[in-house]
C-alpha cells in the first residue's frame, strides 16, 4: 500500500504540463509538522500539485507523506512593483503516516490515512527560481481511527527551468 501511494504521488507531481517563467517543478525543504522535502509542480498559474515527504515529530515519531491539489489566487494580496507575486492558495489532498508504536505498550505499527485541507501563502520571485511558502493544513484521519490534527510548515523551493 505504501509503494502504491508513493508511486501515485510521484507520477502526479512529475507528469503535469504547462509553462511558467520560473519553471514547473520545484524541490525544496519544509520545516514544521512535518519536516522534510517539499515538491511542487505547476499545471498553470492557478493550478498546482504539491507533495511532501518528511518526519512527523508528534505521536511517537512517524514517516509522513502527503500530496495536495492546490488553487492559487493572486488578487487577495497583490504586489504593486517588481513583478514578484504573492498568491494565497487552498486545496485538498491525502496524508499517509507510518507510525511506530513500539515501546508505547501497543507493540504494533499504525498506518494512518487522512484528508488534508491546506491553506497557505507563497512568495514567487520574478527574477529568481526560488519561492517561499507558509501553510497550515487541518487533517481529518479516517483510518484506523477518526482523528483530527493540524499540519503546518514553512519552506522554500528551487524551480528547475
Amino acid at each position: 500500500m505504501k509503494k502504491a501511494f508513493i508511486v501515485t504521488v510521484t507520477i502526479a507531481v512529475l507528469s503535469a504540463t504547462g509553462a511558467r517563467a520560473q519553471g514547473n517543478l520545484g524541490i525544496g525543504v519544509m520545516a514544521g509538522e512535518p519536516t522534510g522535502i517539499s515538491i511542487k509542480n505547476w499545471f498553470n498559474d492557478i493550478h498546482a500539485m504539491d507533495a511532501g515527504i518528511g518526519w512527523s515529530f508528534t505521536e511517537n515519531d512517524s514517516l509522513h507523506l502527503h500530496t495536495d491539489y492546490l488553487l492559487h489566487n493572486y488578487s487577495i494580496l497583490p504586489l504593486r512593483q517588481g513583478g514578484d507575486k504573492m498568491p494565497v492558495y487552498a486545496g485538498v489532498g491525502l496524508r499517509f503516516k507510518a507510525k511506530n508504536t513500539h515501546g508505547s505498550g501497543e507493540n504494533e505499527d499504525d498506518h494512518i490515512w487522512g484528508v488534508r485541507v491546506p491553506f497557505g501563502i507563497s512568495y514567487l520571485f520574478a527574477n529568481s527560481p526560488l519561492d517561499l511558502f507558509a501553510e497550515i493544513a487541518p487533517v481529518f484521519d479516517f483510518t484506523p481511527d477518526d482523528e483530527f490534527s493540524i499540519n503546518g510548515a514553512v519552506g522554500a523551493r528551487y524551480y528547475f527551468r
